[in-house]
């Protein structure tokens, strides 16, 4: 623990630094809220709090630093707009402001996860502070080796713990707690996969009186897949050129990558849905297919009671290859995450079921063939649709959150002084205008802010969405994943498999159930997880979990119910009544 003589040790040896320089210790303290201003006064606005508000808080972070003062630390991200900010802007204003010396490295995901993966096996500090996402809350909690940050803020860190820091004005709170009640990362920044769709194609009255006629139903936001695939075949088959342009109903990506497997663990099976009710993540099988009793994994395979190869799941695969087949570019089946997600952008998609918001501040540049004279953007995003096995109280689609980690490996002066730079890039005083450049709300506060309903017009309803009432249906991975960084491998090369077609959808994923009990049957062998590690069930026949509640569900007579949609319009008039 941090005690009084480091802390003395610390002011004997800044005092005699200060001696030397000529200067007073009021004259750096001085210098440290001259700084604070500089930058409330030039970057730090807009803001939720007055700069008086903000001065008070930023002289907290210049106090509570004074033992870290000259320390150099190093925390890591992946490379996101947000994250961008953070390294290029909010770590320099640290620096100045409190005279810790902070290094912010930004890395692709796959290399953060790698490192942090090296630093809980082998216990040697690599990072100070790991911004990481919160799928990996199910691993964080049972290897014991990620600091609680309930417990840093009540015990060594309650000191350097803000009193602004509002932990309830976290949108995302709820997804960084274990089932011990504890919080283990603290959110950062934080995105959804939604429906994205050109608004102005749908309300061209020759589409929807040719929609309305085809189809007998309007031409709208889809509720249901059934709508979607209409929507998609209607573009692609029947309209197939808009303004002289092909046009295509649907775009996704399918080549055989490690972001292939995000297309399908962030939520697709919980869009069609598979699992059971509950949130934010179904209990007692997950949208994985991952079964917990009494928080223990017991299975993915339909066997033991999960549903990773269970009818819905299957469904949902099938789907996914027959829309990109059908309806989708034709080279859409070559693309990994990061070279389909442009393409919307450039004006010939009419709509995509699962869209990372993300996105949202590279499709409103002025100049894109999606984005009309004034700055307002011609497409709209709103929630995406379910599947015939969706019931009312389960999750409907995924949401990143890229969240504060820290090691109980690193040092503890390192890790709190890191923990202060945490808190800073999340405080109120920098929050909203971060919200704004990246475009990743973690605070309710600035999500109800009037800049954010000013801004609102231009960002195609991504205001509307995060203050609704649905938003809280989308949620990032849970902890029923015991060991987030192993499973999650597994899914890109078995999906690959179908999308190829070198696998029927049902092949594939029985063999990603049995590769992922595989996995979870050895860590319960090897004890590695001394808190609710898995807890295998032994197999039994599949009929005799499809008679159970709940899921797996069996297969459905009808996977293609009457396609349902919705206004736009009406839908905001919807989510704006249940707020009132």
């Amino acid at each position: 623990m941090l005690n009084k003589n480091n802390k003395l040790r610390h002011s004997i040896s800044l005092a005699a630094v200060l001696a030397m320089s000529g200067l007073s210790a009021s004259a750096w303290a001085d210098a440290y809220e001259d700084a604070a201003k500089k930058w409330i006064g030039s970057e730090f606005k807009p803001s939720t709090l007055t700069a008086e508000q903000q001065l008070a808080e930023l002289k907290w972070f210049i106090k509570a630093a004074e033992p870290f003062r000259g320390m150099k630390i190093n925390v890591v991200s992946e490379t996101l707009t947000t994250h961008e900010y953070e390294s290029k802007v909010l770590a320099k204003a640290f620096t100045e402001i409190t005279g810790i010396k902070l290094t912010h490295d930004l890395l692709q995901e796959g290399d953060v996860v790698e490192k942090l993966q090296t630093q809980m096996q082998s216990d040697k500090n690599i990072y100070d502070g790991w911004v990481n996402d919160s799928d990996l809350i199910g691993t964080h909690f049972r290897y014991g080796k990620t600091e609680s940050i309930t417990d840093l803020m009540a015990n060594e860190g309650k000191d350097f713990t803000s009193p602004t820091l509002d932990i309830k004005d976290f949108i995302g709170i709820s997804f960084t707690t274990a089932p011990d009640g504890k919080i283990y990362q603290l959110p950062d920044q934080q995105f959804a996969n939604l429906y994205w769709f050109r608004a102005d194609w749908f309300e061209r009255p020759e589409l929807k009186a040719k929609f309305k006629e085809k189809y007998g139903y309007d031409l709208g936001v889809p509720v249901n897949w059934s709508a979607y695939e209409d929507i998609a075949k209607f573009f692609s088959e029947d309209v197939k050129e808009i303004d002289g342009k092909r046009v295509y109903g649907h775009m996704d990506y399918g080549k055989k990558d490690p972001s292939l497997g995000w297309r399908f663990t962030d939520a697709w099976f919980s869009m069609a849905g598979g699992g059971d009710k509950g949130l934010p993540n179904g209990l007692p099988v997950d949208e994985w297919g991952i079964r917990v009793e009494d928080c223990h994994p017991v299975g993915s395979s339909v066997t033991r009671g999960g549903d990773t190869n269970g009818p819905a799941a299957v469904f949902a695969t099938q789907k996914y290859v027959d829309w990109m087949k059908a309806y989708a570019p034709p080279e859409a089946a070559g693309m990994t995450f990061s070279e389909s997600g442009p393409v919307p952008s450039q004006g010939n998609i009419a709509q995509q079921i699962f869209w990372y918001t993300a996105f949202t501040a590279d499709m409103t540049k002025p100049g894109l063939p999606v984005v009309n004279a004034d700055g307002t953007p011609k497409w709209r995003m709103a929630p995406s649709p379910v599947g015939p096995y969706w019931e009312k109280g389960m999750k409907k689609g995924y949401q990143d959150v890229g969240s504060w980690t820290f090691l109980k490996s690193t040092p503890e002066k390192q890790k709190l002084a890191a923990w202060l730079y945490a808190q800073f890039v999340t405080s109120k005083t920098v929050s909203l205008k971060k919200t704004i450049v990246g475009l990743t709300p973690i605070r309710e506060s600035d999500i109800n802010s009037q800049a954010m309903t000013d801004m609102a017009p231009k960002l195609g309803g991504l205001v509307e969405f995060y203050r609704s009432p649905a938003r809280v249906e989308w949620t990032p991975t849970g902890t029923n994943v015991p060991d987030y960084p192993r499973l999650a491998q597994l899914w890109w090369s078995n999906i690959a498999a179908a999308a190829s077609g070198e696998k029927t959808p049902q092949q594939a994923l029985d063999n990603l159930a049995k590769e992922q009990d595989a996995i979870m049957t050895r860590l319960e062998r090897s004890k590695v997880q001394p808190v609710c590690g898995p807890k295998m069930n032994p197999e039994r026949d599949a009929q005799y979990w499809f008679d159970q509640p709940g899921a797996p569900k069996p297969k459905l007579a009808d996977e293609k119910p009457k396609g349902e949609t919705v206004g736009y319009n009406e839908l905001l008039k919807q989510w704006e009544a249940a707020r009132k």
